[in-house]
C-alpha cells in the first residue's frame, strides 16, 4: 500500500522535477483521452443514425407488408406468364369447343331473327330465299372447321402479340389502380436521395460499408481509451512509493474517469435489432425473396433513456427517469469531485460529512454498478426472448436473426465502476488522517 504523502513543503527538488515530469507527461494523455471520447461520441451518434435510416428503409411495412411490393412482384410474375404463353393441346381443345357453342349461338340466334314474323315484301322475300337456298343443318356440321381456322388465326404469332399486348395493358392498369394506403412513399424516396442512390440494394450496401466502418473506429477508440486506463493503473503501482506523485496522478486519474464516464454515459450502451434476415414465398411457379426486414431496432444511451423519460411528461416515467439521472450520472461524478475535493482541500473540508458520504460512502447508495448489472440482465433478457421468437420463425422459407448486441458505452461504463473502485482503495491509503468509510 501506498504510504502517507509528505507535507508539500518536504519535497526535494528532485520529487518536485518527478511530480513535473509525471504532470507534463500524464497530462496530455488525459487531453488524448478526451479527445478519444470526444471523437466516439460523434462515431457513435453518426452510426445511430445510419442504422435508424437502414431500419426505416428496411422496415417490415415497406417490404413484407407493402401492397406496393407485392403489385410488383405479382405484376411483374403475370408479365413473364403473358409473354411466355402458349396453348397446351388441353386448353386448345377447350378453347375449340367455346368457339363451337360461341358460333352455334351465333347460327341459332341469326335464324330466329330470319324466321320471325316480317311485314313487308323486302324481308318476306328474304325469308323465302333463305329457307329455299340455305341449309342450317350443313352449316352447324361445319361448325368445327370454323372454330379450327379461327384458332388457327388466334395461334398466329402477329395475333399472339395482340392478345398480349391487350393482357398487359388491362394488368397495368389493374396495378395502377392499387395502392398501399399505410405506407409513406415519400419518406422511403427521401431516404435513397439522401446516400445518392436510387434501389435499396444500393442504399443497403453503402449504409453497410459505413457503419461497418464507424463500428470499428468505435471499438479502436474504446480499446485505447481501456488501454490508457490501464496505464495509469500501472504508473500507480510503479510509483506506490514515491509520495510525492500521490496527489498530481490522483488529481489526473479523477480527471480520467470523469472523462472515460461522459464518455460512456453518452455513447449507445445497447443495440436491439431483431430481423427477418430472409423469406422466401412461392407464387405461381416464381420464388419471391424478402432480405432484411426489420422488426425493430433501438440504440440508446443512459443520457438519450432519461430524456425520453423526462419528456414524456408522465409521473411514473419522471419519476424513473429521476432515479437514472440521479443515482447512475449524478452520484458518480459528485463521488470523483469529493475525492479530489478530500485530498486536496483543507482539514476542515476534508472533514465535511458531505466530502466524506460522497468520497467514501456514495458508493453504497450509487447505483452505476446496479445499472451495469441491470444493463447486462436486460441484454440477456432481450436476447433469449428475441432468440427465442426467431427460432419459432426459422424454417424452410424462413430465416430470422436476432442481432442485438452490447455497444462500446456498455464496456466503457463498466470500465469506469472498477476504475472508480480502484481509485477509493487507492485514497483510503494515500490520504494523511487515512480516513476509512463507516
Amino acid at each position: 500500500m501506498p504510504d502517507q504523502p509528505l507535507p508539500p513543503t518536504s519535497y526535494t527538488r528532485k520529487q518536485k522535477v518527478f511530480r513535473l515530469l509525471l504532470i507534463i507527461a500524464m497530462l496530455p494523455v488525459v487531453a488524448y483521452t478526451a479527445w478519444l471520447g470526444y471523437n466516439m461520441y460523434l462515431t457513435s451518434r453518426q452510426r445511430v443514425v445510419l442504422k435508424n435510416d437502414y431500419a426505416e428503409l428496411n422496415n417490415i411495412q415497406y417490404g413484407l407488408l407493402s401492397v406496393d411490393k407485392w403489385r410488383d412482384n405479382i405484376t411483374e410474375i403475370v408479365n413473364d406468364q403473358i409473354q411466355h404463353f402458349e396453348f397446351s393441346e388441353n386448353q386448345e381443345d377447350t378453347l375449340k369447343k367455346e368457339i363451337n357453342k360461341i358460333l352455334n349461338a351465333l347460327i341459332t340466334q341469326a335464324v330466329e331473327m330470319i324466321n320471325e314474323k316480317q311485314k313487308n315484301v323486302g324481308a318476306k322475300i328474304k325469308k323465302a330465299a333463305f329457307n329455299a337456298f340455305i341449309n342450317v343443318d350443313n352449316i352447324r356440321a361445319r361448325v368445327p372447321e370454323f372454330s379450327k381456322t379461327i384458332l388457327n388465326e388466334i395461334k398466329k404469332p402477329r395475333s399472339k402479340q395482340r392478345l398480349k399486348f391487350l393482357a398487359k395493358d388491362k394488368l397495368e392498369d389493374f396495378a395502377e389502380q392499387t395502392r398501399d394506403s399505410i405506407t409513406e412513399t415519400s419518406r422511403y424516396d427521401s431516404l435513397l436521395a439522401k446516400y445518392n442512390v436510387t434501389t435499396a440494394e444500393d442504399f443497403n450496401k453503402t449504409i453497410t460499408e459505413r457503419e461497418t466502418e464507424l463500428q470499428d473506429k468505435s471499438y479502436n477508440y474504446t480499446f485505447m481509451i481501456l488501454g490508457i486506463m490501464v496505464l495509469f493503473i500501472a504508473t500507480w503501482l510503479l510509483t506506490r512509493k514515491m509520495n510525492a506523485l500521490y496527489t498530481p496522478l490522483f488529481t489526473l486519474s479523477v480527471l480520467l474517469a470523469l472523462t472515460v464516464l461522459l464518455t460512456g454515459l453518452s455513447t449507445p450502451m445497447i443495440e436491439i435489432d431483431a430481423r427477418i434476415k430472409q423469406i422466401n414465398f412461392i407464387l405461381i411457379g416464381k420464388d419471391i425473396q424478402f432480405h432484411d426486414q426489420v422488426l425493430f431496432y433501438q440504440s440508446k444511451s443512459i443520457i438519450d433513456v432519461v430524456n425520453i423519460l423526462l419528456a414524456t411528461h408522465k409521473p411514473d416515467s419522471i419519476f424513473v427517469g429521476l432515479l437514472l439521472l440521479v443515482f447512475s450520472i449524478l452520484f458518480p461524478v459528485a463521488k470523483l469531485l469529493a475525492t479530489k475535493i478530500h485530498l486536496l482541500a483543507s482539514h476542515r473540508w476534508r472533514n465535511s460529512r458531505v466530502i466524506k458520504f460522497f468520497a467514501f460512502k456514495s458508493g453504497k447508495w450509487s447505483m452505476a454498478d446496479v445499472m451495469v448489472v441491470a444493463i447486462f440482465m436486460a441484454y440477456i433478457g432481450f436476447k433469449g426472448i428475441l432468440d427465442g421468437q426467431v427460432q419459432k420463425m426459422s424454417d424452410a422459407t424462413t430465416i430470422a436473426t436476432n442481432k442485438t448486441s452490447l455497444q462500446p458505452g456498455f464496456i466503457l461504463f463498466i470500465a469506469f465502476v472498477l476504475f472508480g473502485l480502484i481509485l477509493s482503495v487507492i485514497l483510503k491509503n494515500i490520504t494523511p488522517d487515512k480516513t476509512k468509510p463507516a
